[in-house]
């Protein structure tokens, strides 16, 4: 693969695990695997894709709460 033994992958795991925290790893899973969905299906059809529903900027919601 990428010259990657089974040491190398125990560090990477070890530094993710302290970096995000064991309860935000399930989430953080979910994460990538839409986004390696989302890119395949963006490759094999880009006029299929949907776009991601879009969050509402910082600033109304501010505005909304004042």
């Amino acid at each position: 693969m990428f010259g990657l033994g089974m040491p190398e992958l125990l560090v990477i795991l070890v530094v993710v695990i302290v970096l995000f925290g064991g309860q935000k790893l399930p989430e953080l899973g979910k994460g990538m695997g839409s986004f390696i969905k989302n890119l395949k299906k963006g490759i094999s059809d880009p006029e299929e894709v949907e776009a991601a529903p879009k969050k509402p900027d910082a600033a109304k919601e501010e505005k909304a709460a004042k």
